[in-house]
């Protein structure tokens, strides 16, 4: 199988053009810590961004930093850190959960809509995205947004290509918007509640004034012998003091809550963020299932009625994520029921390669959609160049 690794989008398009003279399939890859999700690789060679790398504009005082796509996502934030800035929407590092090795890339933040438990506050990835240049499956480099939020006429070209999962376009820049690290994070710790109380008291706690910008339910055996809810606080420690005292009052009814400041509050969210209650067993499959928080914990107790699974939940209650045996389907077959009859959608993130060959791993689309998101690929890749099937079969 080939391999390119252009160092310029005026590179990538060349290859890109060759590769539609000879129908060839590309595979577009950026640091690879993602290249085991999706449907496996129906492929002939890899175009890697890896090379297409720098930071090519950070204006600290506009909040906006713009680098292409191959550049490590440590070094733009390490850039960001230095002046006391990140990004908004805490994207996951995938290398422990799925096993694989690499940088993670800028321009695969964008790609996959990378975004971890600040979503809640701050947003999804591609609500901070606000620029793109790509090269399309006409090898043609294209370039959609800016550096302002509203720089955007006819099709939305931005919001597209954020989760397309490189099945329209390599990236190759990208531009978010940055917001500042705050004075202090803090983190209200209440334990032993069960799902549904825990999921009560975060849509109480979220639904105050007092601004969480973290709310997690971590059950029992995933860690610790007890439960575990997370509310993180974050702004100016004068502030967080009063927040978490009215948070405490608040939630009174289900117990005194411990504070956890520092490296432990970090180091507890980059858990939830990563998916480290679910590693092991490594050979467990990983579902990431999102719905809304009123009916997360009867959707995952459905799924628990036909299949053996742990789980825990993050943004509130919206976001489950579930590991369950990965032999035969994977659980595939309950957790569609679930979804369908609670409301939500499910992606198989974790499972061997024969599961994905074999299991729909996105949310199966209705017919009328499938449609829709065809005639999107054919707009954009009209000869299907990049990343066949990957999302679903056929497209």
């Amino acid at each position: 199988m080939g391999s390119y690794a252009p160092a310029s989008e005026q590179e990538a398009a060349a290859i890109v053009s060759d590769a539609v003279a000879r129908t060839e399939r590309l595979r577009l890859v950026g640091g690879g810590t993602k290249a085991g999700i999706g449907r496996p690789a129906q492929d002939e060679a890899t175009l890697s961004a890896q090379n297409i790398s720098g930071v090519t504009l950070y204006e600290p005082a506009e909040m906006v930093v713009s680098a292409r796509a191959g550049t490590p996502l440590a070094e733009v934030q390490a850039l960001l850190a230095e002046r006391g800035q990140m990004l908004p929407f805490e994207p996951m590092d995938h290398r422990r959960l799925m096993g694989s090795t690499g940088e993670p890339s800028f321009g695969a933040v964008a790609a996959c809509n990378n975004s971890g438990p600040r979503r809640i506050n701050a947003g999804a990835a591609r609500d901070s995205l606000i620029g793109v240049r790509f090269v399309n499956g006409r090898g043609q480099p294209i370039k959609s947004g800016g550096r302002v939020m509203k720089n955007v006429t006819g099709l939305d070209l931005v919001k597209l290509m954020a989760g397309s999962w490189g099945t329209l376009g390599l990236l190759t820049e990208v531009t978010f918007k940055v917001l500042p690290v705050q004075e202090r994070v803090a983190t209200l710790v209440f334990r032993g509640l069960d799902d549904s109380r825990a999921i009560e008291a975060l849509s109480a706690a979220l639904g105050s004034p007092f601004e969480l910008t973290g709310a997690a339910h971590l059950p029992a055996g995933l860690g610790e012998n007890e439960a575990r809810t997370l509310m993180r606080v974050e702004g100016f420690s004068k502030s967080i003091d009063y927040r978490l005292g009215e948070l405490s009052r608040l939630l009174k009814r289900y117990g005194a809550p411990e504070i956890v400041d520092g490296e432990a509050c970090a180091a507890l969210w980059q858990g939830v963020r990563d998916v480290a209650p679910l590693t092991e067993p490594r050979d467990a499959a990983i579902w990431r299932i999102s719905t809304a928080p009123v009916r997360g914990v009867a959707l995952a107790q459905a799924v628990a009625l036909n299949r053996d699974a742990r789980w825990y939940y993050d943004w509130g209650g919206g976001l489950i994520w579930l590991a369950t045996d990965a032999a035969n389907d994977a659980g595939a077959e309950a957790v569609r029921a679930a979804t369908r009859t609670h409301g939500g959608h499910a992606t198989l993130v974790r499972a061997p390669d024969a599961v994905r060959a074999a299991v729909p791993v996105f949310e199966p689309l209705t017919e009328p959609l499938m449609r829709l998101t065809a005639g999107i690929k054919a707009a954009h890749d009209p000869v299907g160049v990049f990343n066949p099937g990957r999302m679903y079969a056929g497209v």
